[in-house]
């Protein structure tokens, strides 16, 4: 959840090192450092807190030197503070990390009765102090390197450099990405392909074990046992354009606007129009063959996954478990042959989702992977991938990945059910015509977003709030909650609606709104009876419905949302944007980090 650059070349380090952090900010951090070779010495700027503090540290106290690292941190071995912020190091090597090292407390013991002396209180410290201890016997950088990685434990990404050794860099990766890119007269390292987009396009990506030695001309790759790999260099489609906001106060609310684009892009990859059927990238196995899918995924990307378990049983017929890829593993469930696994990721770096598909790969199962980063780790470690065409998404709470996960469900569902005869071509084809109407309605839920803006003045008075759905709408309740959590700092919770007698009604009173996802379709009516239950204990029922779903609840509703008529199969998708964009016009009323919110990180690299 950290981020890391590294540079070599003919340019100053400094400034490149600090845009490239910019860049990674979207990852959530509360520290931030850089670390260059001047004159063959190690010197380094830290701050804590935004990178803006770092970037006043620096033009107090410029840095020089054309070798550097840099790292925005988010705290998990001690505080957040100066000290406690990467790079970490000695006199002779400076160092910055992205995981966990598990066995830190052995490693410190053991180093510290060989003397070295520890200034922080972070694991990362003991790699720096390991490697620095080498160096003192006598070892060169590289080997030093080489033998520190061989006693680690855990998961982490390394970058490091050296006093007296002004072209060189020395890397490694083990459960946490780093990527080598490679310039003109120059080479760099990052955790992912966005942070060097402005330095290059040309990246080659280390795989779990491998550790790397970068100069200014190239870089030599070396496998989990020491001897030589090579990997392959690849041209990444990101540039240094993509993260700007254009004329959008925060990076949220321009994510917010391009949902019909996200979506738009991802069926263009997904559905046919000339046929009206779902065209699924090739994959290497047969859809057909299957008898059961197993789904995991953590956040939101969960929640999309339960609309698509509703979608895949609703319409393909096929059984389909889902677990929250944190438990996955924990719960050893048995995955038999006929099993698909299916992962739904954002970042496709996320711990407990590779750990899950680790575990899929070792009972034998198939995995297809729903991922909006073709170049993650997920990715490369995936037997198929089906791409989310949200482009580049910087605010930490995910907004138009989370529609077009919900799109790429929906279509899978579609081919599953086509290839296994539980629907007919008639039947996908007015499916299809139903997502192919999204981005559309998308639009106009943004293009009249005035009476939402309006309604979060009430909402942001709360102190608990709860959200109410049903079927495939039910995540879409827990979709709102989470948002509210996420970036408003308001307690709330998402329930199916028939559960609200099971406990929850017992919260219900006039101070605690109730936010009803209520589409028109075959659950409108149930879903109606527990609004009116709602309403008969004095909530503030604020309904969000079409316009024939909304004239029949005039009566109880406080607030109506009327959003416009879509297929009841498409409206999960539909429905998240209003609930997203609440929360975006809450949190803006509250003044809260809505980009970056507090304690949260955009890509979860640790468990």
């Amino acid at each position: 959840m950290c981020g890391i650059v590294g540079v070599i070349g003919p340019r100053q380090a400094a400034p490149l090192l600090l845009d490239s952090l910019r860049r990674l900010e979207y990852r959530g951090y509360d520290s931030a450092g850089i670390a260059t070779l001047v004159n063959g010495h190690i010197d380094r700027r830290r701050a804590q807190g935004k990178l803006g503090n770092l970037a006043r540290v620096l033009e107090r106290h410029p840095l020089s030197g054309t070798t550097g690292i840099g790292h925005t941190r988010w705290a998990t071995h001690g505080v957040p503070n100066e000290t406690n912020a990467h790079p970490h190091g000695t006199a002779r090597v400076s160092i910055v990390h992205n995981g966990i090292i598990e066995n830190h407390a052995e490693l410190r013991a053991e180093l510290e009765a060989a003397g070295q002396e520890f200034s922080t209180e972070t694991d990362t410290e003991t790699v720096a102090q390991l490697v620095d201890l080498h160096l003192q016997q006598g070892m060169d950088p590289v080997s030093a390197a080489g033998a520190a990685f061989r006693r680690l434990e855990g998961a982490y990404a390394l970058a490091m450099i050296f006093a007296g050794h002004p072209e060189l860099i020395v890397g490694a990766q083990y459960g946490a990405p780093l990527a080598v890119g490679y310039g003109e007269d120059e080479m760099f390292v990052g955790s992912d392909a966005l942070a060097l987009a402005p330095l290059t396009r040309r990246i080659a990506y280390l795989k779990d074990g491998d550790w790397t030695v970068v100069d200014r001309h190239g870089v030599r790759f070396f496998g989990v046992d020491g001897e030589p790999v090579e990997r392959e260099v690849k041209l990444t489609r990101l540039t240094g354009a993509s993260i700007g906001k254009g004329n959008y106060r925060h990076f949220m609310e321009k994510e917010l606007h391009e949902h019909p684009a996200a979506i738009g892009d991802t069926l263009h990859r997904m559905v046919s129009p000339s046929t009206r059927a779902v065209a699924l990238p090739d994959l290497p196995f047969d859809l057909a063959s299957f008898s059961r899918i197993s789904l995991t995924a953590c956040g939101g990307a969960y929640f999309a996954a339960l609309a698509g378990r509703h979608w895949i049983e609703e319409f393909a017929r096929l059984p389909a478990d889902i677990d929250v890829a944190s438990e996955f593993r924990y719960r050893n469930p048995p995955l038999g042959a006929g099993t698909l696994g299916v992962l739904v990721s954002q970042s496709g770096e996320t711990a407990d989702a590779l750990a899950a598909l680790k575990y899929m790969r070792e009972q034998h199962v198939p995995v297809l992977s729903v991922l909006n980063v073709p170049e993650s780790t997920m990715a490369r470690e995936s037997d198929a991938v089906l791409e989310t065409m949200a482009g580049p998404e910087i605010a930490v709470a995910s907004t138009k990945a989370f529609t077009a996960q919900l799109t790429v469900l929906a279509c899978l569902a579609l081919a599953i059910g086509r290839a296994r005869g539980a629907i007919n071509a008639a039947q996908e084809a007015a499916m299809t015509d139903a997502l192919l109407q999204v981005p559309s309605a998308a639009a106009t839920v943004l293009d009249h977003a005035g009476p939402i803006q309006r309604l979060a003045a009430r909402i942001a008075q709360a102190r608990d709030v709860l959200y109410l759905g049903r079927g495939a709408c039910f995540p879409i309740a827990l979709e709102g909650a989470l948002k509210l959590k996420e970036i408003c700092y308001i307690h709330a919770e998402g329930y199916a609606a028939g559960e609200m007698k099971h406990g929850p009604i017992a919260l219900i009173d006039k101070d605690v709104p109730v936010i009803a996802i209520v589409p028109s379709g075959p659950l409108f009516e149930k879903t109606a009876s527990n609004v009116q239950e709602a309403a008969a204990r004095g909530a503030q029922v604020i309904v969000f419905s079409d316009a024939a779903g909304a004239a029949k609840l005039a009566g109880i509703a406080t607030e109506t949302i009327v959003l416009p008529s879509v297929d009841p199969f498409v409206a999960p998708i539909l429905y998240a944007i209003p609930v997203q964009l609440l929360a975006y016009h809450v949190a803006v009323l509250k003044g809260t980090d809505v980009d970056q919110p507090r304690n949260l990180a955009k890509s979860v690299t640790v468990e």
